[in-house]
């Protein structure tokens, strides 16, 4: 079996295409025969370090995929071989407190594939039958895929935790980025009026393309006194931040007067000035959020299957490149999902 593996931490020179024995179905799993990954920036994080992350080396790189199912236990009624399935990354006790009242995502001890376990950039993977959701007829493996993570922390940003309505307006920093990407995708469906920002003209052509109500060039224009200029000095009702650092204050400042903001992110920084004055006087709403639970991702899969939802896509790769794979990802010049496609 082929698999991508990290077998230390510093740069590409850990990352290796290996080969090893098949990966042996456990019971009350299913055996997936991977047809695709997209890649994330934790993926970044495991390579370079995966400081606080409890992890054994090596150990295979990947949080999201999808493919077909090629063995399930003979109890098994829900899923079938054949079936083409993309899976939920995390894997989760089933006992705790917070699995019981149906938040996985709160999970004590929730393992995610390509951090704690084994992921998805292998020819086989099992998994956990529930955390394998078959794929509606018409949508693509990579598509399905690239829903995992990006779309579905998307999802939970706006739907579980800001609980957006069709009329309010969100401001989405740093377009281009597959969480930003996804929030915009989801926020225009849903009928909001869209706010986005990024250092990059391009980017923001190719924003302004998919429908963003406004554009705004976070390194020619200050974003919070653009955002009062363009809402009459009200602010908008959520924001949706995952770079942390300076655009904490930026992000405070732009919000209405009980808005919500949402983060899920600190790519920038995880300790910027709390303005606690203007949060309390202000009446504002912070709350953070990462991934979400099973049910959240089944409703997803439907809504995109719904409204014909097909996540952006930047480049292709095969796993024997998965060098310059990463390398893509971590020039920050993609525009959507870098994808991986799994050897037959």
């Amino acid at each position: 079996m082929k698999s991508i593996v990290i077998t230390g931490h510093g740069g590409n020179e850990v990352v290796f295409l290996m080969e090893g024995a098949k990966t042996v179905r456990q019971p009350g799993h299913v055996l997936v025969r991977m047809e695709v990954a997209t890649l994330n920036r934790v993926d970044l994080y495991m390579r370079d370090s995966g400081a606080g992350i409890t992890h054994s080396l090596p150990q295979v790189m990947g949080l999201d995929g999808a493919g077909v199912i090629e063995e399930v236990d003979p109890a098994e009624t829900t899923l079938k071989v054949g079936q083409r399935v993309t899976l939920h990354p995390g894997v989760v006790c089933g006992r705790c407190e917070f699995c019981q009242r149906g938040e996985g995502v709160l999970c004590n001890k929730i393992q995610y594939m390509g951090e704690h376990r084994n992921g998805t950039l292998a020819q086989w993977v099992s998994v956990p039958a529930q955390n394998a959701f078959v794929i509606p007829e018409g949508m693509s493996f990579t598509d399905a895929s690239a829903l995992g993570v990006n779309h579905l922390t998307a999802w939970r940003m706006l739907f579980g935790k800001a609980r957006v309505q069709a009329g309010e307006s969100v401001l989405i920093f740093g377009i281009g980025g597959g969480v930003s990407l996804a929030a915009l995708q989801l926020a225009k469906l849903a009928g909001l009026r869209t706010y986005v920002t990024s250092r990059s003209a391009d980017k923001l052509e190719r924003a302004k393309a998919m429908g963003a109500d406004h554009v705004i060039n976070s390194q020619q224009q200050d974003v919070a006194k653009t955002i009062a200029l363009l809402t009459q000095g009200r602010g908008v009702d959520v924001v949706i931040e995952n770079v942390g650092g300076d655009t904490w204050s930026q992000a405070m400042k732009s919000l209405v007067r009980g808005g919500r903001l949402v983060t899920c992110g600190a790519t920038a920084g995880d300790m910027p000035g709390a303005d606690i004055r203007r949060v309390f006087i202000r009446q504002l709403q912070i709350m953070g959020s990462t991934l979400g639970d099973f049910s959240e991702f089944r409703q997803l899969i439907d809504f995109a299957a719904q409204h014909h939802l097909r996540p952006v896509v930047d480049r292709v790769y095969p796993m024997e490149q998965m060098h310059a794979a990463l390398d893509r990802l971590e020039s920050g010049e993609q525009f959507g999902k870098v994808v991986v496609t799994i050897a037959g």
